[in-house]
């Protein structure tokens, strides 16, 4: 896995084990994730497995992840 990139097809990361919350739609109209060597997290859509992933740090993540616990993101469900 030397020339990942975002955007890349998630089907051209075979070392991936992708998961999904509990709490996902049923129709499987999910998020996935999948942890990545060097820190790096990939992030694709359950229904479109084989399509582009959306790579981040580890840290971005963490952010990320604190800006929906703190509502910063609510405004776009509105």
């Amino acid at each position: 896995m030397e020339d990942i990139y975002n955007g890349m097809p998630a089907s051209q990361l075979p070392g991936a084990t992708w998961r999904k919350s509990a709490r996902s739609n049923p129709n499987g109209a999910c998020v996935e994730m999948a942890a990545l060597g060097g820190g790096r997290i990939a992030v694709r859509n359950s229904r479109f497995p084989g399509g582009p992933t959306i790579l981040c740090t580890r840290s971005e993540m963490l952010a990320f992840i604190a800006g929906i616990k703190e509502g910063e993101f609510d405004y776009v469900l509105s």
